[in-house]
This record gives structure tokens, sequence and C-alpha cells, in this order.
């Protein structure tokens, strides 16, 4: 089943633009995914421990024939390619991928919810799924 993902990119670690660049180039060239829009980079102050610097930020809009664990999946090995280590919960990182939402599809499952159960609490991530919403709505 075709579907539209909305897909957030973070880093705050390195070279922080480079990151984000190797994140869309990683999702651009899934299996079955096309990229079909992409918010600009706004810079945050971190979700979680305070102390790591401020993270940048860009939500990116696919069509995919990937499932959510299948996304997903991808996504962990796009983080763990541009050096991402799991450790401390919302620390800092060199990638972070996170299925925001499907337009059609949902997931609850260990490991995988979609929508993100964190979309209540990100004031940016609301204004980059309404900026693509508004994106993908005109292009139709």
């Amino acid at each position: 089943m075709r579907d539209v993902a909305f897909v957030a990119l973070g880093s705050n670690l390195g070279d922080r633009a480079r990151f984000l660049a190797a994140g869309r180039d990683g999702i651009a060239g899934l299996p079955g995914t096309r990229l079909l829009a992409t918010t600009t980079v706004e810079e945050t102050e971190p979700f979680g421990p305070a102390d790591q610097p401020p993270y940048l930020n860009q939500m990116v809009a696919v069509d995919t024939e990937l499932t959510p664990r299948q996304l997903l999946d991808a996504l962990l090995g796009i983080e763990r390619a541009a050096g991402r280590t799991r450790g401390e919960r919302w620390g800092p990182r060199t990638l972070d991928l996170d299925i925001v939402k499907f337009e059609r599809q949902s997931a609850s499952e260990p490991g995988l919810a979609v929508p993100h159960p964190g979309l209540a609490d990100r004031a940016f991530w609301q204004r980059q799924l309404a900026a693509l919403v508004a994106t993908l709505t005109e292009q139709r």
C-alpha cells in the first residue's frame, strides 16, 4: 500500500547540517520511496537533558510503499550509517530520524508507534507537519 510518511530529522552533534543532508539523501534513496517535500531547517533547544547543544531539525514527506515497520528499520540503518549510537534517552546524537505519522496508516507494536506519541509535545514538529501538509495540498 503506497502512503505518505512524514519523517522528522534532527542532529545536535558534529556537522549538524551535513548529518541532516545525509539523512535526507538516505531517505530519498530508500526502495519504493520518493521525496515529496521538505521543510526549512530550524534550530531548537534540546528536548530532554538541557546540558547538550541545540538541534537542527527538519521534516520531510515521502511517498513510500514501505510499511511503518520497514520504514523504521530503514531509518535506523540510516542513523547507524551516520554514526548514531544509542545511549541516554533524548541525549545528543549525530542523526535522529523519527516517523511522525503516515497519512493513512497507524501502528502500535513494540518499538513502533505511529503517529509518534511525542507529536503533541513538540511544537516544531507540529509547525513542520502543518507546512508539509499545506505544500502537499498545493501540489495535488
